[in-house]
């Protein structure tokens, strides 16, 4: 983007007018990279790094929950915890709603002591499954991307840290908006909120935060090089999406297509939120994989911009704004 303030008016005429208008040229653009980016996912043994980052979601999810109990119950009430975490669940598959529905109201009706005791020993448990869960997830992003200089042990597990506290911290931030919006609209009735139903939607603010975080964990965590701001711009965009449509296609598959008690019985709950773990991972994935093919394609119509000014001994000039 330096480069585009940079430019002279002429210089940034030209590059307007170097620019395909064709809808249909982006089209078969859009496919092409789409192309690429599944053949990219598909190609390789993501599937063991997408199991890894379940299991281990899996595995931080519920400590998690206890955590937040335990701490919230020093501030408010616990059911009033219990209760906002369940319209964050609205966004699970029915299945998974009843188990994530049913642990919030057991610890809901636990005592404070038992609470506090349990969100102890949850932390370790939720520490350990968290950290190896986002270091499967730096790690599939890596080996997605293609990463020819992998980081060092101790920088890896740093940057794993790193990214777990900023995700927490996100999703605090996120969670708090989230919840004001919705206070503020409830308790004093303002219509300018209630006509903008979409502003306190908990669909909006995930879709948000999914956003921002993959972004800035496809520009800052993906390689050990920084990736152009663009390309992780549209891969945030576009593991949201997919995320939130994972969502709406796990509920209609468990519920009008596979009858998963049928066969699972008692754990088809289980069963059911590992699919939707999964896919949604695997959206993640996906992302990555599309934000490295728009990074790759960038990269050579650069090259391709600047080989008839290396040709003519003139300065080299590159085709659009770096990001």
């Amino acid at each position: 983007m330096s480069t585009f303030r940079a430019m002279s008016l002429t210089q940034r005429i030209q590059w307007l007018r170097r620019i395909e208008w064709d809808p249909v040229h982006w089209l078969r653009l859009t496919l092409l990279v789409t192309g690429r980016a599944l053949r990219r996912l598909w190609g390789r043994d993501v599937m063991l790094y997408t199991g890894g980052v379940s299991f281990f979601a899996m595995l931080a999810v519920f400590p998690a929950l206890a955590i937040g109990i335990g701490l919230y119950s020093f501030l408010v009430d616990p059911s009033e915890v219990a209760h906002q975490a369940e319209v964050l669940a609205r966004m699970l598959p029915t299945g998974a709603q009843r188990l994530f529905q049913g642990e919030l109201e057991r610890l809901a009706q636990a005592p404070l002591q038992a609470v506090s005791a349990q969100s102890g020993v949850a932390l370790v448990i939720g520490a350990y499954a968290s950290h190896r869960g986002f270091k499967a997830l730096l790690a599939g992003l890596s080996f997605i991307h293609d990463e020819e200089a992998p980081r060092g042990f101790l920088s890896f597990n740093l940057l794993a840290l790193a990214v777990l506290i900023a995700a927490f911290v996100m999703l605090a931030f996120f969670s708090t908006v989230f919840f004001y919006f919705r206070f503020v609209a409830a308790a004093f009735g303002l219509r300018p909120l209630a006509g903008v139903s979409w502003l306190y939607s908990e669909w909006t603010w995930a879709s948000v935060g999914l956003t921002c975080a993959m972004s800035l964990i496809y520009r800052f965590a993906m390689s050990s090089r920084q990736v152009a701001w663009l390309p992780s711009i549209l891969g945030g965009i576009t593991a949201a999406l997919l995320c939130v449509g994972v969502s709406w296609a796990s509920a209609i598959y468990v519920e009008q297509i596979a009858h998963l008690g049928a066969t699972y019985g008692s754990v088809a709950a289980v069963v059911v939120f590992l699919i939707w773990l999964s896919w949604s991972v695997n959206a993640i994935f996906f992302g990555g994989a599309f934000a490295t093919e728009i990074e790759i394609m960038l990269e050579h119509r650069r090259s391709l911009a600047a080989l008839p000014d290396l040709r003519d001994g003139g300065p080299r000039l590159v085709s659009g704004p770096e990001s």
